[in-house]
């Protein structure tokens, strides 16, 4: 085949269009990361995330193979996206205040809804490689911009400033950093070495700052991506044995730190370790919730009568629009048919990657989709974000039967010869 083949051209214009859509993702992305800190002017912040969008947008829908060959997934898959376009018009509002929430709120917006069509991309290996630069970029933008927020996650003047600061970080920037390293035997040295930096910096910040959901994910993240590299590496039982001693050792070390300075460095997390912020909130939402709200929730603005609770920035709400529990989320706005049409797609796709798949690429896939589940009642993972967006992908190689069925060896020979891989 020459260069200027039907092949080489088709493959140059997927890779220009994947450039633009991830280009596009990470400068909306990062640009409301960096709102949070409140240095940056939100116009400017509104004009980037436009510029992401515009770029995202078209580049996402020509690239897109609009089709699905496994028979299952199609059907659930087109009544899924069907319903989700149902929550979205339930409760649209096209004043200027509702149209900057759903474009510009990552958490809270319309973008969360597009972010399963993602499964209907190309899978080859130009579509990894990229992928997997984009997770190491957003890394690296997490420790710039932690240096650079040094004293607002430190020795922060505002807690709930602070808060917002390292959460945005974390959640957008630093936590996909963890698909890296259930898939290391694929990396270089210097990348595995990088990701887990990061996601060892991302759990000390997180008991720093006493946000037990972020140490309970990042905590996760590391000891699933220790079992896999032990699970690869065909440990042995006296192996195993001493790394157990070893983290008993560093727990008993750990433990004590934390004695010796829980009244100043630790405090925070000492005061806040008992606190039950969710039962009061979660006891209004079952009380407001009717049997019509349980089957088809508020749509995608839908609210709950909650009274006297403190929001993420400190005020008083009466009427909220989110509830810090994945599963009740997915209720509150699409109804127990959103959540059951998702775990119906969802599930079968973590057990196909965990237990009938020959390779890493496709079981770490099915961890991942287990630990949206696992981080669903800690926090909200389903939002606009890498995490979620690898989610979606996972559930597309696990649907792949021919994927799941390589070899590893197969897969690095995929990556080094840039060919498609198979389809779900």
């Amino acid at each position: 085949m020459s260069e200027n083949g039907p092949e080489n051209i088709t493959n140059k214009k997927n890779s220009l269009l994947l450039n633009l859509f991830w280009l596009g993702f990470i400068v909306y992305i990062t640009s409301y990361a960096v709102s949070s800190t409140s240095q940056i002017s939100y116009i400017l912040v509104n004009v980037l995330q436009i510029l992401g969008l515009a770029l995202l947008f078209p580049s996402a829908v020509m690239v897109m193979q609009f089709r699905i060959e496994n028979k299952y997934l199609r059907t659930l898959f087109i009544l899924y996206v069907f319903w989700l376009l149902a929550v979205v018009i339930r409760g649209i509002s096209f004043d200027y205040d509702s149209l900057k929430q759903m474009f510009f709120n990552p958490l809270r917006g319309a973008l969360v809804y597009f972010v399963p069509l993602v499964i209907l991309m190309p899978f080859n290996a130009m579509f990894f490689r990229k992928l997997v630069g984009v997770i190491m970029f957003l890394g690296f933008c997490f420790l710039v911009f932690s240096i650079a927020s040094y004293k607002q996650l430190l020795f922060p003047l505002n807690y709930y400033l602070s808060q917002g600061i390292f959460e945005n970080y974390s959640q957008h920037l630093s936590l996909p950093l963890g698909f890296v390293l259930l898939t290391y035997i694929y990396h270089t040295n210097s990348k595995n070495l990088f990701a887990l930096f990061l996601m060892i910096l991302t759990f000390l910040l997180a008991v720093f700052r006493a946000r037990r959901g972020m140490i309970f994910m990042s905590f996760n993240i590391i000891f699933l991506a220790f079992l896999v590299y032990q699970w690869v590496n065909k440990a042995r039982v006296v192996r195993i044995v001493l790394l157990g001693f070893l983290i008993i050792i560093a727990a008993y070390a750990a433990m004590n730190l934390y004695e010796n300075n829980r009244r100043d460095t630790f405090s925070l997390i000492t005061e806040r370790i008992d606190d039950d912020t969710r039962s009061e909130v979660e006891t209004y939402f079952y009380r407001d919730f009717k049997i019509k709200d349980w089957i088809i929730g508020r749509g995608i603005n839908g609210q709950y009568f909650c009274p006297g609770v403190e929001d993420g920035e400190g005020r008083i709400s009466i009427y909220r629009s989110v509830i810090e529990t994945g599963f009740l989320q997915i209720i509150l706005n699409g109804g127990i048919i959103s959540l059951l049409l998702f775990m119906l797609i969802s599930i079968p796709a973590m057990l196909k990657g965990l237990f009938h798949s020959n390779n890493l690429l496709t079981k770490a896939a099915g961890i991942w989709i287990l630990l949206f589940y696992l981080y669903a009642y800690p926090g909200t993972p389903g939002i606009f974000s890498l995490n979620y967006i690898l989610v979606w992908i996972s559930i597309g190689v696990c649907y792949s039967h021919q994927l799941r069925y390589l070899t590893d060896n197969d897969i690095l020979d995929w990556f080094r010869d840039i060919k498609t891989l198979p389809k779900n």
